[in-house]
């Protein structure tokens, strides 16, 4: 695949078959080098079964009581976790209110409203639920998971990946295939591209944009999956400004999810299978790893009190070439973590 398949300008239509390969591409590197070792459990650590057979996570949110919530990359749909509990259930079915594959997932109390991140795999053999095409964000109702909101990407090629709330109580997405974060207002049905900046294009097959939080300085922070990059965007007045990349104090693996910690620091999740906790002073970010060894690859984590939810994804059972055939192993978990003192 060209470079030409991913970097095309929004305002231009891509054939659909550019966009599958530009899909298939990414996935399938970016899985790559995930859930090779071998399955262990610390003593320190709890296990939370997700159901089914294929729940393969690729996202997790909480609300303030501790209610985790999970996507489900390849079945679709989401499980929720209630506090203290040792396995989940399916909340939001598979295929409601046109979701196919779901990737991120953000909890907004403010508004009432569970964020979800919908995309089409079919282009890489994952049909998902339903035969809705194309990426989008959903909204569902926190209290009676019934759909409210779909917004539908209005740039191509797209993958809806992660969530972030801003201080204005928007809701802004990474585009894994475009160098684009989009912006839902609030009270708003449409996105709108917030920042697109030739920094945040991924390069020929590598999966772009992934993990994206505000920090309590008010910027937007980034990162990208395959190039495993670090970005802060200025922000001010609710508006982008500067792109700023930032230097890791050491080699990170896949980087996905990313998450605020509330004290100016950050989880990042490592499809490499480590949890890390990077902050950041001027343009370098300090990454100290606190839990290393994940088996099936750390896809997203979140806080909730003293601990860590972490989701084991096994992404690569599916979405790379010479592991298929192969089971994963179950059931699919969450772990939780205790989050060290500093």
């Amino acid at each position: 695949m060209g470079r030409t398949e991913v970097r095309v300008p929004p305002s231009k239509s891509v054939p659909r078959r550019s966009v599958s390969l530009a899909l298939a591409g990414c996935l399938i590197l970016a899985a790559v080098g995930a859930g090779t070792m071998a399955r262990a459990t610390p003593r320190d650590t709890r296990e939370i079964a997700l159901p089914g057979e294929a729940a393969y996570p690729e996202s997790i949110t909480a609300t303030a009581d501790g209610t985790l919530y999970v996507s489900n990359f390849a079945g679709g749909g989401v499980t929720r976790i209630g506090p203290g509990a040792s396995s989940g259930e399916v909340w939001i079915a598979p295929g409601a209110f046109g979701t196919r594959s779901t990737f991120g997932v953000l909890a907004d109390e403010a508004s009432g409203t569970l964020w979800v991140c919908s995309n089409d795999l079919s282009a890489l053999g994952i049909p998902g639920p339903s035969d809705v095409k194309g990426a989008a964000l959903k909204g569902f109702d926190l209290k009676t998971g019934a759909g409210k909101i779909s917004a539908p990407f209005p740039v191509s090629p797209a993958i809806c990946n992660d969530i972030a709330l801003g201080p204005d109580g928007a809701a802004y997405v990474t585009n894994t295939l475009g160098p684009q974060i989009l912006r839902l207002r609030p009270g708003a049905q449409t996105l709108e591209v917030w920042k697109s900046d030739p920094q945040l294009a991924p390069a020929g097959k590598d999966a772009g944009l992934d993990g994206i939080a505000f920090g309590t300085d008010g910027n937007l922070y980034v990162d990208t999956f395959t190039k495993a990059k670090l970005f802060r965007i200025d922000v001010k007045d609710g508006e982008a400004g500067a792109v700023t990349p930032l230097t890791p104090s050491r080699p990170l693996v896949l980087t996905d999810g990313l998450r605020p910690l509330g004290d100016g620091s950050f989880l990042i999740a490592e499809g490499g299978g480590r949890l890390d906790r990077m902050t950041v002073s001027g343009d370098t970010a300090t990454v100290e790893v606190l839990r290393d060894g994940i088996a099936g690859g750390v896809t997203s984590a979140v806080k909730v009190g003293a601990m860590v939810f972490v989701t084991e994804g096994q992404l690569a059972v599916i979405t790379e070439p010479a592991r298929r055939g192969t089971k994963p192993e179950l059931p699919f978990r969450v772990l939780a973590v205790p989050l060290p003192n500093r």
